[in-house]
């Protein structure tokens, strides 16, 4: 009894470790976009291919998505020299507005790098239906693993390892 007790932990716990992402490595390649940095400069995606990159869509009101922001945070400071973090707004002009964005990561004191989404290209190239989603992207363009919702600490690092 105590076997099979045990036997059911141990699948329980590799089941929710493995559902942690929803990719696999070399999943696809990563949908080009456009998208305004902080300057208001358009930027593409493929600007950036050549280094490993953290790819996070987000928005103010989304409660998930200001939970999850100070890991980010950290692992940008931990990591921002070695892997690009890409953190797109979806700035549909209604619901979120850049000057809300700005305003928001200026009251937080965050240090990332936001991008402006204003004419939603990201979003629907990543076909993002809720927020946050998160993607991680290795130095040749490829999606290697993805999380639709919240990501925690652990699971963010563990897909900055898969990519760097």
């Amino acid at each position: 009894m105590k076997r099979r007790l045990i036997g059911a932990w141990i699948t329980v716990l590799l089941s929710l470790l493995l559902a942690s992402f929803s990719g696999c490595k070399k999943e696809y390649t990563a949908p080009n976009f456009t998208v305004l940095n902080d300057k208001l400069k358009e930027v593409e995606l493929e600007d950036f291919i050549g280094k490993p990159i953290v790819l996070n869509f987000w928005a103010t009101w989304c409660y998930y998505c200001t939970l999850e922001m100070p890991d980010f945070e950290a692992a940008y400071e931990a990591h921002g020299d070695d892997v690009v973090f890409l953190m797109v707004n979806a700035t549909d002009g209604r619901n979120e507005t850049v000057a809300k964005a700005k305003a928001y990561i200026d009251e937080m004191g965050y240090g990332f790098p936001v991008y402006y989404d204003t004419a939603l290209e990201a979003v629907n190239a990543y076909d993002i239906t809720g927020f946050p989603s998160t993607f991680f992207i290795d130095k040749n363009g490829d999606v290697v693993a993805s999380k639709v919702g919240m990501i925690s600490a652990e699971a963010l690092e563990e897909g900055i390892k898969l990519i760097k």
